[in-house]
């Protein structure tokens, strides 16, 4: 026996990893055995290239570190084929205990290496390559067997199995035994049955009864012990509400307090085993992330405005919320921000006497991102950046510098110098991978508004209903995962009006008040603007139907001024891969135009031709570069020198005489 509480944390640990991470790396485990089962004829004529397909996709699974028990298996299988094949047909024969049929794999093992192995060598048919052959013949019945492995899974979920070194037979009827309880555990949560199911391809084998699931299971128990439940106390220890069973009640039943949303929360998390992560109740009944994250601060906020009930003082404004209704616990080291929530004990027995028979159990909304493998996310560095952004690298330490002691810049320069492609790179960089689900875009203009940005009421079937803005999502998104950055990336940023768009966050986004929290006005909830937040803004230089920028925007943005880089050693690099005349002709000439711009006191540096317009070719043709010009360039100079037309012909002429 073994402690089913600790089980069932480990497993919720387990399903918030499992399709985010764990499959990607584990699949091969069912691909392993739907291999052998697909290839596996003990009587085959050719029986060590039969075995060899078998084995192909095992991987590490026999080979590790310095052993290498299928190589060694496959080259007793050349020289020795029918004694190989005996020692299989005798450790599949099901008649025989299995304690002697893994002790007679070894005997055979130890003199097929006196008769044909090199002095010195190693067999390597041990316990556990032995018991990854039955595994991989018979899915459906055994494990593998990992001494250390069973006794780590042993002592973290508390069982009555204990394992010896030099106990052999001991040893491997206990881990038999253990095993076969997690399994019976495991078959019982639909849940989890449901996500491998989700995953499972042609490729692999069905795992019904779950025993590769328990395998890996057990793998994942013993390489993440030191993470998975580092404190067997539940936090906040030294704080309590304060509320009866009977004070629940009464606030369970004021709907001023307990919405119809918090409700089906509540249903749904006694439902769960008042137990559950928010994305473990998004995935099982529905609804997003936040709607449990949100929705749980709000109702807390609500029963502390009802009842003036302590709080706790925390950095992290959710943090101080959510304990007047649960006490939780890490769900995991690599996800921080994410915490196991158990109702209170008040609060879980209150619902016991409240009937919650016409409250929704499952949401019309369905999540969708637990049901199909993520994408892999590639790495990306500062290396990277300067190869794809022709800048140099003072500017880029200047650019990432600014932007940590600052937390929002905007990036200024004329059109084509790349800004917007610049941004999404910078975030990369300092991110350190391609992950866009922490990137969000917008682009501001004359009539974007705080009802977009951040909230307000939108026109709905029955009126109007209170709607959450992009800014609002993405800084709960960011709350979300505290120990990683976040980046916010405004297009056009001076074409809003920044005081009535960001309202009265204008000041949060200071770098001195993020992580300070205000009511908003619509919703009456207290936010902050996280501190992993970062804002980058663009805007161009030669916009000159805009204002001047003013001092609110001014004081909150470092600025950076992005210049054309036709003579950066990026560029210069792009323009030799080119090797062509026409191209080197243009640029030359662009360069002779951007001068005159510069000198032209009506415009200045700041209405220079950007070198983007040029970038992104394998290949220079004739028809490109003259599309540059037709359509990018004599266009912006019309506009430039909209009355002095001798100098738009001037250099129409120039620009075009390239090409006859």
């Amino acid at each position: 026996m073994f402690d089913s509480g600790i089980l069932k944390e480990i497993l919720t640990q387990y399903k918030l990893d499992f399709v985010q991470k764990t499959w990607k790396e584990e699949k091969y485990k069912w691909e392993a055995v739907k291999c052998f089962q697909d290839n596996w004829n003990v009587n085959a004529s050719g029986f060590a290239e039969m075995l060899n397909r078998s084995l192909e996709k095992t991987n590490n699974l026999l080979r590790s570190y310095n052993t290498y028990p299928k190589k060694m298996i496959l080259s007793f299988a050349q020289v020795a084929s029918d004694e190989v094949r005996a020692m299989f047909k005798n450790l599949y024969d099901e008649n025989i205990d299995v304690i002697e049929r893994i002790n007679s794999f070894k005997t055979d093992a130890d003199k097929l290496l006196a008769k044909y192995g090199k002095q010195g060598e190693h067999h390597y048919q041990t316990e556990n390559a032995i018991t990854t052959y039955l595994w991989l013949r018979y899915p459906d019945k055994y494990y593998i067997f990992k001494f250390n492995e069973a006794k780590d899974v042993s002592k973290m979920i508390k069982s009555n199995y204990s394992f010896v070194k030099g106990h052999f037979a001991d040893n491997i009827r206990n881990y038999l035994k253990l095993y076969d309880e997690i399994n019976l555990a495991l078959l019982k949560d639909q849940d989890l049955i449901s996500i491998l199911k989700s995953q499972l391809s042609d490729t692999c084998y069905p795992d019904s009864n779950l025993k590769t699931l328990t395998i890996d299971l057990c793998f994942y128990i013993s390489k993440n012990q030191k993470n998975l439940i580092p404190n067997d106390e539940w936090f906040p220890k030294d704080y309590n509400p304060g509320f009866t069973v009977d004070q629940w009640v009464e606030l369970l039943n004021d709907p001023n307090v307990f919405n119809q949303n918090n409700l089906e929360m509540m249903r749904r998390l006694k439902d769960i085993g008042g137990q559950a992560t928010c994305i473990e109740l998004a995935h099982k009944y529905g609804e997003t992330k936040n709607f449990y994250l949100s929705g749980s601060v709000y109702l807390a906020q609500r029963i502390h405005k009802k009842t003036n009930c302590p709080t706790l003082t925390k950095d992290n404004e959710n943090a101080k919320w959510w304990p007047i209704l649960y006490i939780g616990r890490f769900a995991e080291k690599d996800h921080p921000g994410s915490y196991i929530w158990k109702l209170r004990d008040e609060l879980s027995a209150a619902l016991d006497q409240i009937d919650l028979s016409n409250v929704k159990l499952y949401s019309d909304k369905k999540i969708t991102d637990l049901e199909t493998p993520p994408v892999a996310i590639s790495t990306y560095s500062r290396n990277e950046f300067l190869n794809e952004v022709f800048m140099s690298e003072e500017k880029y330490d200047s650019l990432c510098n600014a932007l940590k002691n600052k937390m929002n810049i905007i990036l200024q320069g004329a059109p084509g110098v790349g800004k917007t492609f610049a941004a999404r790179r910078l975030a990369w960089s300092l991110m350190g991978e391609k992950d866009d689900n922490r990137i969000e875009l917008v682009q501001f203009h004359q009539n974007y508004s705080y009802e977009d940005f951040v909230m307000g009421y939108k026109p709905s079937e029955n009126g109007f209903k209170l709607k959450e803005g992009v800014f609002y999502r993405f800084c709960k998104k960011a709350e979300e995962q505290p120990e990683k950055d976040f980046f916010f990336i405004i297009d056009e940023i001076n074409r809003g009006n920044l005081s009535k768009i960001f309202g009265e966050l204008l000041m949060l986004i200071e770098n001195d008040y993020r992580g300070t929290t205000i009511t908003l006005p619509y919703s009456d909830e207290q936010f902050s603007v996280p501190n992993n937040l970062y804002i980058i803004g663009m805007m161009n230089t030669a916009d000159r139907s805009l204002a001047m920028i003013d001092y609110a925007l001014r004081r909150r943005f470092s600025f950076i001024e992005m210049e054309p880089a036709f003579e950066s050693n990026g560029f210069k690099d792009y323009q030799k891969k080119l090797n062509d005349p026409k191209f080197d002709e243009l640029i030359n000439k662009i360069k002779d135009l951007n001068q005159e711009i510069t000198e032209d006191k009506t415009l200045g540096k700041g209405f220079c031709i950007g070198h983007s317009y040029f970038c992104g070719q394998d290949a220079c043709t004739e028809e490109w570069l003259s599309s540059i010009v037709d359509y990018d360039i004599l266009p912006m100079l019309n506009e430039y020198w909209f009355d002095e037309p001798n100098k738009v012909e001037k250099w129409s002429k120039i620009l075009l005489g390239i090409f006859r």
